[in-house]
């Protein structure tokens, strides 16, 4: 395989098809091994599947910069928790906690949001799953007798000796 490259300062390399090319006014590159003609570099599959895969990660980036730039320019710079202020200098450390865990759940009146610093924000989500897990806690064992007491059991008679003694 031969082919015309333009001025170069220097030796380049080209991994991808191991040619080896030298300085000059027209370079002449010789591949030092041919690629066999059935070989493709990636499937037409996987370069779909890239777009896809990418476009996807640009809309969650778009989608958490939104709502996080929207709760601070609507709430003021504190957590909402242990009351710590920010500034811009610690900014990074103020999160943006969805109230109902639901991370896809951003009214545009910020209803679903609090402010709190990553220590509370992490101590909130500790406790949403300790709550959703149980906490690790067995079900307390079952009390030794029922209750057998009706209090009520009398009462109608006991209404109607009021009305007819009175």
């Amino acid at each position: 395989m031969r082919s015309t490259l333009p001025n170069a300062a220097e030796a380049v390399v080209t991994a991808a098809a191991a040619q080896v090319c030298t300085p000059g006014d027209a370079l002449t590159c010789v591949s030092a091994t041919a690629a066999p003609s059935n070989m493709s570099m990636r499937k037409p599959d996987d370069d779909k599947l890239d777009r896809i895969v990418a476009e996807a990660r640009r809309a969650a980036e778009q989608r958490e910069l939104g709502y996080r730039e929207r709760a601070l320019k609507m709430y003021p710079w504190v957590c909402g928790r242990c009351g710590r202020s920010f500034t811009r200098a610690n900014l990074q450390e103020l999160t943006v906690h969805h109230r109902n865990h639901d991370h896809d759940d951003n009214p545009a009146d910020g209803s679903n949001w609090e402010l709190l610093c990553v220590y509370c924000h992490d101590n909130e989500h500790s406790r949403h799953i300790d709550h959703v897990r149980g906490a690790g806690y067995d079900a307390p064992p079952p009390s030794a007798a029922p209750a057998t007491s009706n209090p009520f059991a009398d009462l109608k008679a006991m209404l109607a000796r009021g009305k007819g003694g009175a």
